[in-house]
């Protein structure tokens, strides 16, 4: 077993200094280190915070171009081997800063990538937005959501049943890292997804010694024949 550190990385879209969303966050992201190191795997934790960079993310939706603040955030959530995505519900949704970071992230980023999906509001109304929401926004990302999401109310943070859903999606989030399976999804499969030429993954292609020019589509392009 490899003694370096699973690396997981808390993407927290909450704004406030004490958001609920960022103290949700802080407890999946215990449990699952717990989880993991009650199994002798190593493990550490970082947080992203979404609202410091929320004019940097702004100005990357428009422009095209991220700040050195977000280009430094989306390598650190590239180079995660797991995720705990969460982000606070704004008028039956998720936030706008949130949805915004994500159009900013290229497709194959999060590819086959372990991600707990994580989400707070001031009604039970609205539990269902990580599954209907968060769910399949990941899913197009082609990460690998674990199936308990996490959705918290003020007044869940007293119950033993919001510790029981951090505890079985922290467990599932942990086997998931521990059988390798998504790395090695990615690994094998890498050449099969569409990739983004010179974009924010960690193995996009960057420079023409990435490219195969020897397929039938690149001789094509290139003027030969077939």
């Amino acid at each position: 077993m490899s003694t370096t550190p699973l690396d997981l990385v808390v993407v927290s879209a909450g704004v406030s200094e004490q958001s609920s969303t960022r103290l949700l966050t802080d407890r999946i992201a215990q449990k699952t280190l717990d989880t993991l190191r009650d199994a002798g795997v190593p493990a550490t934790a970082s947080v992203l915070d979404l609202g410091p960079l929320a004019v940097d993310i702004a100005r990357a939706v428009v422009s095209g171009f991220p700040g050195e603040d977000l280009k430094r955030a989306v390598t650190r959530l590239a180079a995660a081997d797991g995720v705990i995505a969460a982000t606070p519900v704004y008028k039956a949704g998720i936030s706008g800063l949130f949805k915004s970071f994500a159009d900013v992230l290229d497709n194959d980023l999060l590819v086959a990538k372990p991600v707990i999906l994580a989400a707070t509001g001031g009604s039970a109304r609205h539990a269902m937005v990580p599954d209907e929401q968060l769910r399949p926004l990941f899913a197009f990302l082609r990460a690998m959501p674990v199936p308990t999401s996490v959705y918290a109310t003020p007044e869940d943070w007293g119950s033993p049943d919001l510790g029981r859903r951090i505890a079985r999606a922290s467990t599932e989030l942990a086997l998931l890292l521990r059988s390798g399976v998504g790395r090695e999804i990615a690994d094998t499969a890498w050449d099969g997804y569409q990739h983004q030429f010179s974009g924010n993954a960690t193995r996009a292609e960057r420079s023409a010694a990435d490219v195969d020019f020897t397929t039938d589509l690149m001789r094509l392009a290139a003027g030969g024949g077939r």
